[in-house]
């Protein structure tokens, strides 16, 4: 009998299990691209074990979103407030429906990342761009669009749009409160499933012990919050929004205090920011105008690997556009931290510049 569910080993989640038709998902080209694209761009020159992908991450996110979504729609979880404002969450019906939105947009909240995901792109992309519109791009394309369509049941894009991006990044679109409190599952500040997945896995590849919680407790104490009556806490947003039982407390303080850590000991580490600066170097050489294609075809056809030939051929060529950086990244030859910023800095002179930290200051002066 062919099979209709597919399970993935997962060092993390150990099995992420996925129905044949989100498996047509699973095998598009935006996603399978995610194979390629390294989560921690550069930082596997520092962190040997880095060397994950946005591939599995993304799968991660489906998997925790899905358990947050049945946590938080489970009939004994639910306020008696919560129900009156979210009519949507009483009807059974449709909760299957709009389970497997939330599951299609946490898979594809990363598909529209660059090559080395945030290591380039703030300077190397037109303005108004992000990776978050080039997301929305690629979900509304011809390609997935027949894939949505072909899906049981039907998805609308938009709705898949709306949950992965949240209402900040997609703003030009009408979020019900429903959909707003299903966004925040994904991208939320404060229990996000993507920051949840990403601590636990870049810690586990890392081997930063410091990145890890019990995301288990976190998740099944999580709940939509009640929402207060009109005009009671003027400083309470009306906005749904998801919080903690009490019970989830320490768990909740351990994924803050694990995020602090990570990004102490991992993302903020010098050497890790100036391999940023020096690929964000040679892109400009060696893009076209200096800058990423907003184009779906060419997105789709540009990934960490194209990268790492063209900085292998331009670090043994001095004749080659961006041979400088790209040597300091190929021969380990990068710039070296010559001073971190401390607050008496600034008591002593009002005009250093707040946003400078060791590494920038190497950068600039190493030029």
């Amino acid at each position: 009998m062919p099979k209709t569910f597919h399970e993935i080993r997962d060092p993390i989640h150990v099995f992420i299990k996925l129905d044949s038709h989100e498996r047509r998902v699973l095998d598009s080209r935006p996603f399978q691209r995610l194979r390629s694209i390294h989560q921690l761009a550069l930082t596997y020159l520092v962190y040997p074990g880095a060397s994950h992908k946005r591939f599995e991450h993304s799968l991660g996110v489906m998997e925790l979103a899905s358990r947050v979504f049945d946590v938080i729609t489970a009939q004994e979880n639910i306020d008696e407030p919560v129900r009156r404002h979210l009519p949507e969450i009483s009807k059974r019906d449709d909760l299957p429906y709009w389970r497997k939105v939330l599951r299609m947009a946490a898979l594809c909240h990363d598909i529209g990342h660059l090559p080395f995901s945030h290591a380039a792109e703030k300077e190397l992309l037109p303005d108004g761009w992000d990776h978050e519109r080039m997301t929305r791009e690629l979900v509304l394309c011809k390609e997935m669009k027949e894939i949505w369509e072909s899906l049981i049941p039907p998805l609308n894009p938009e709705h898949i749009v709306k949950l992965a991006l949240g209402p900040k990044k997609a703003s030009d679109l009408e979020f019900s409160d429903w959909e707003t409190i299903l966004s925040e599952i994904i991208i939320g500040d404060a229990f996000g499933v993507d920051r949840m997945d990403y601590l636990l896995r870049d810690s586990y590849h890392t081997g930063v012990a410091y990145g890890k919680f019990d995301h288990y407790r976190l998740i099944d104490t999580l709940r939509i919050l009640p929402f207060p009556p009109s005009g009671a806490y003027e400083e309470q947003s009306a906005e749904p929004t998801l919080g903690v039982d009490a019970g989830g407390l320490h768990s909740a303080e351990a994924l803050l205090l694990a995020r602090y850590f990570m990004f102490t000991q991992v993302y903020f580490h010098p050497i890790r920011r100036i391999y940023d600066i020096h690929l964000k170097d040679f892109l400009k050489d060696w893009l076209p105008d200096g800058r990423f294609s907003t184009d779906v075809d060419h997105h789709l056809s540009l990934t960490d690997n194209e990268v790492i030939s063209a900085l292998r051929i331009a670090a043994s060529d001095s004749e080659k556009q961006g041979h400088k950086h790209a040597s300091r990244i190929i021969n380990r030859k990068h710039f070296k931290e010559l001073y971190e910023r401390n607050p008496e800095d600034v008591a002593i002179n009002l005009q250093f510049p707040a946003a400078c930290c060791g590494v920038t200051l190497c950068a600039k002066l190493g030029a």
